[in-house]
C-alpha cells in the first residue's frame, strides 16, 4: 500500500529545497537590480524598470506554466524553468560587461519566467497534501525563502569582491551567484521531485473527498464571482503591489543617502527574513486561526511598514520597517494562497492558479515601474503613503466580504 503521507512530505521538502536555492539567487539579484538599472539607464527614472520587466516576464509566464504543468508535469516544467533562468543570468553578466541596458532587461525577462514556475511550486505542495494540511504545506515551501533571505544578500559583497579580481564590475557577482543557485535547484528538482505532484495530487483528491458545490469545471469568471476566491486573489495582488513598490526603491533610496552595498544588503536581508522566516508559523496560524484572521493581520502589518519606512534613512529603522513589510506580505501571500486553494477542484487548480499569478505579476510590475517614476519625480515618502492606502483594500474586503466560513472544494 502506498504511503501517501510519506510521499507528500518528500515532495514538500524537495519543493522547499527548490525554493531555498532559487530564492537565494533571486534575492541576491534583487538587492542591486534598481542600482544597476539606474547606472545602465543613466537616470533614476530607470530605477524600477529592471524589476518591472522581470515581473512582467513572470506575470505572462505564469499562465503558460499553469498550462504546461498539466501537460508535461510539475517536475519537467520546473526543471525547464530553472534552466531558462540560467540563460537569463548569462545575459545579465554579458550586459554588465558591455554596458548594455537592453541585454540586461532581456536577462531580467528570462529570470522572471523562472520566478513564475518556482512560485507555482507552493500549489504543487498543496495538492499532494490533505485539505487540513494545505496551509502548512504552502508555508513550508514559502519558508524555503528563509535560506535565500539569509544567504542571498550575504553573497552580494563577497561575490562582488571575487569577480573584481577578474577585472569585472562588482555588481556582476550577484548574477554569478544566481546562476549557480538556479543550476543547483534544477538538479535537485530533476532528481528529487518523484512521483510528479500532478499524479499524486489526483490520488490525494480521491482519498479526501469534500462537499462539491459545482458539478462542472467552472470558468475563471465564475470562480472569481465567489467572494472568497476574489478576496484571495485581491489579497495576493495588493500584498505584492505594496511590497514591491516599497522594497524595490529602498536600495536606490539608501544609495542616495550614501549607504554602501553592505548596508543595503542588511536592510534587504531584514526584509526577506520577514518575507520567509516565519512561514511555518504562518501556515500553522492559517490552519488554526483561519484564513480571514491571518489576512487581516497581514494587511495591518503592511500598513505599519508603510508608516515606519519614511521616518528615517538609517539602516536599523529601515530594516525594521522592511521586516514588517515582508512579514505582512507573507501573511497575505500564504493566507491568500490557501484561501484560493480551498475554493478549487483539481481540474480548476493549475489554470486558476496560473491566472492568479499572472495578475499578481502584472500588478507588481506596474508597482515597480510606478515606484521608480514616483521616486524620481517626488520622494520615498510619497511612495510609502500610496502603498499604505492600498494596504487597506484587502483589510476592507475581508471584513465586508468574508462574513461566512469558506467552504473547501475538492473532487
Amino acid at each position: 500500500m502506498t504511503d501517501f503521507s510519506k510521499l507528500a512530505r518528500k515532495i514538500t521538502w524537495v519543493l522547499f529545497a527548490n525554493q531555498s536555492l532559487a530564492s537565494a539567487g533571486f534575492i541576491a539579484a534583487a538587492t542591486i537590480n534598481s542600482i544597476l538599472g539606474a547606472q545602465l539607464g543613466g537616470s533614476d527614472y530607470w530605477t524600477g524598470v529592471p524589476t518591472a520587466v522581470y515581473l512582467l516576464g513572470s506575470a505572462f509566464a505564469a499562465s503558460v506554466w499553469g498550462i504546461l504543468m498539466d501537460r508535461i508535469g510539475r517536475r519537467n516544467s520546473m526543471v525547464w524553468g530553472l534552466l531558462i533562468g540560467v540563460v537569463g543570468n548569462l545575459l545579465a553578466l554579458f550586459a554588465i560587461s558591455t554596458s548594455s541596458l537592453i541585454t540586461f532587461l532581456a536577462g531580467m525577462v528570462l529570470m522572471g519566467i523562472t520566478n513564475a514556475v518556482v512560485v507555482l511550486g507552493r500549489f504543487a505542495a498543496a495538492e499532494v497534501n490533505p485539505p487540513e494540511k494545505r496551509g502548512e504545506a504552502i508555508s513550508q515551501v514559502v519558508w524555503g525563502g528563509t535560506f535565500g533571505a539569509v544567504v542571498g544578500p550575504l553573497l552580494v559583497g563577497p561575490m562582488g569582491s571575487f569577480v573584481k579580481t577578474f577585472g569585472m564590475n562588482e555588481l556582476a557577482g550577484a548574477y554569478l551567484s544566481t546562476l549557480i543557485m538556479f543550476g543547483a535547484a534544477a538538479v535537485v528538482v530533476a532528481i528529487g521531485l518523484r512521483p510528479d505532484p500532478r499524479e499524486l495530487g489526483k490520488e490525494i483528491a480521491a482519498l479526501y473527498p469534500q462537499p462539491v458545490r459545482h458539478e462542472n469545471t467552472r470558468s475563471l469568471r465564475e470562480i472569481m464571482r465567489e467572494p472568497a476566491a476574489l478576496t484571495a486573489l485581491s489579497t495576493m495582488v495588493i500584498g505584492q503591489v505594496v511590497m514591491v513598490a516599497l522594497m524595490v526603491i529602498t536600495s536606490r533610496h539608501m544609495n542616495h543617502h550614501q549607504h554602501g552595498l553592505a548596508d543595503i544588503s542588511r536592510v534587504i536581508q531584514g526584509h526577506t527574513i520577514g518575507m520567509y522566516a516565519f512561514s511555518v508559523v504562518t501556515g500553522y496560524l492559517v490552519d488554526k486561526w483561519g484564513r480571514r484572521a491571518v489576512i487581516l493581520s497581514g494587511a495591518g502589518m503592511l500598513m505599519l511598514a508603510c508608516i515606519m519606512a519614511p521616518l528615517s534613512p538609517d539602516v536599523f529603522p529601515l530594516a525594521v520597517a522592511l521586516f514588517f513589510l515582508g512579514l505582512g506580505w507573507n501573511f497575505c501571500f500564504v493566507g491568500g494562497s490557501t484561501l484560493l486553494a480551498d475554493q478549487l477542484s483539481p481540474a480548476e487548480r493549475s489554470r486558476t492558479q496560473g491566472f492568479n499569478d499572472l495578475l499578481v505579476g502584472l500588478a507588481s510590475a506596474f508597482a515597480s515601474l510606478g515606484s521608480g517614476l514616483i521616486f524620481a519625480a517626488t520622494s520615498y515618502t510619497v511612495i510609502s503613503i500610496v502603498a499604505g492606502i492600498l494596504s487597506l483594500v484587502p483589510f476592507i474586503m475581508v471584513v465586508y466580504r468574508l462574513r461566512e466560513k469558506t467552504v473547501v472544494v475538492s473532487a
